[in-house]
C-alpha cells in the first residue's frame, strides 16, 4: 500500500505543511544523512517492545474493538503519552521522538517533541513545544526564521495530512479516531505491553471512513486528510488493554515530497487519569511573519 500526496489539492495551506515538515521531519533526514534511528517494526516503539504474542480468540468482533477506542479513550478522560516518528528515504533513517500529555475529553494535548542530532552529533533544533487542540496546531522553537519566543499556529482543517504527519507525531487524538475506520481486522493475540495485559489488533484504516464517524474536534482535520492523501488506506497496528483503552497504536503512512518518504509513527499511552492543562499563547506570542522553507 503506497499512499501519495494528493498533488492536484495542493492549497496555500498544504504549502503550509510542506514547509513545517521540512523543519520537523523531512529536513531532520537531510541534517542526519545516514543516522539510523530506533526501529518502530513489529511490536517496538515507545515504552519498549510487545512480546510473547498468542493465537487465542478475543472476546467479541476486532474490528469493533478497535473503532471503539477512540470512546474507551475519552471515558478514561486524560493519560500521559509518548510518540516516536520514524521516517526513512534513500537509505537514511531517523527517529523524532515526543512526550507530554492528551485530554481526550476536551481533544486537546501538549507535546515535547525531541529532533535527532546531526551527523555531528550537535543538536539540529530545540526541543520543540507543541499544543494540540481541536481545529489547530501551535508550534514553539518550530525554527526556520521563526523567532524562539514566538509560537506558529497552524489550522489543522487545512493541512494535506491533517497533522498526522506535519508535526513530526501523530496528534494521540487523531491516532485513536484514525481507528473508527478500522476494516479487515485480524487478532494477533494476547501479550504484554510495560507490565499490562493487552490484546493485539492488526489491519488496516479508512481515512474518509473515520472522518465520517470522528468527533467533532477532530473531524475537519481528517476531512481534509482524506482529500489530502489520494489513498486512504492506512496498515496500524493496535493494542488495546482489558477495558478496551488504547494503549499503543503503530500507523504506517507512505508519501512523496523530493522522492518517497515512508513514516511509522508509534504513540503509546499510559497513566490515564493524569490531569493535562493545556494553555494557549496569548495572540500577540503568534508570529505573523515569513517562514523560511
Amino acid at each position: 500500500m503506497v499512499v501519495h500526496q494528493h498533488r492536484r489539492r495542493r492549497r496555500r495551506a498544504g504549502e503550509a505543511v510542506l514547509a513545517v515538515c521540512a523543519a520537523v521531519a523531512v529536513a531532520a533526514l537531510s541534517a542526519c544523512g545516514a543516522a539510523s534511528g530506533t526501529g518502530t517494526d513489529g511490536g517496538s516503539g515507545p515504552g519498549g517492545s510487545a512480546k510473547g504474542a498468542r493465537d487465542d480468540r478475543p472476546p467479541g468482533d476486532p474490528a469493533a474493538a478497535v473503532r471503539g477506542a477512540a470512546d474507551a479513550l475519552t471515558a478514561a478522560g486524560s493519560a500521559q503519552t509518548r510518540t516516536a516518528m520514524e521516517m526513512a528515504t534513500g537509505g537514511t533513517r531517523v527517529t523524532i521522538r515526543g512526550e507530554g500529555g492528551v485530554d481526550f475529553r476536551k481533544r486537546m494535548g501538549q507535546l515535547l517533541v525531541m529532533l535527532p542530532a546531526d551527523v555531528k552529533g550537535q543538536p539540529e533544533h530545540r526541543p520543540i513545544t507543541e499544543l494540540l487542540v481541536p481545529g489547530a496546531l501551535y508550534m514553539k522553537n518550530r525554527g526556520a526564521g521563526v523567532p524562539d519566543d514566538k509560537w506558529v499556529r497552524l489550522d489543522t482543517t487545512t493541512l494535506s495530512d491533517g497533522n498526522l504527519v506535519t508535526g513530526g507525531a501523530t496528534d494521540p487524538v487523531a491516532a485513536a479516531e484514525l481507528l473508527r475506520g478500522a476494516q479487515e481486522v485480524t487478532y494477533v493475540g494476547e501479550t504484554d505491553l510495560a507490565g499490562t495485559k493487552v490484546r493485539h489488533y492488526r489491519g488496516t484504516t479508512d481515512i474518509a471512513r473515520a472522518a465520517q464517524s470522528a468527533s467533532p474536534g477532530i473531524k475537519g482535520a481528517l476531512e481534509a486528510a482524506a482529500k489530502g492523501f489520494s489513498k486512504d488506506s492506512v496498515p496500524f497496528d493496535a493494542y488495546l488493554d482489558e477495558e478496551g483503552r488504547l494503549r499503543k497504536v503503530r500507523h504506517r503512512f507512505t508519501y512523496v515530497k523530493n522522492g518517497v518518504i515512508d513514516v511509522s509513527s508509534t504513540t503509546l499511552l499510559y497513566g490515564f487519569g493524569t490531569p493535562v492543562t493545556v494553555v494557549l499563547p496569548p495572540s500577540g506570542d503568534i508570529y505573523a511573519g515569513k517562514i523560511a522553507e
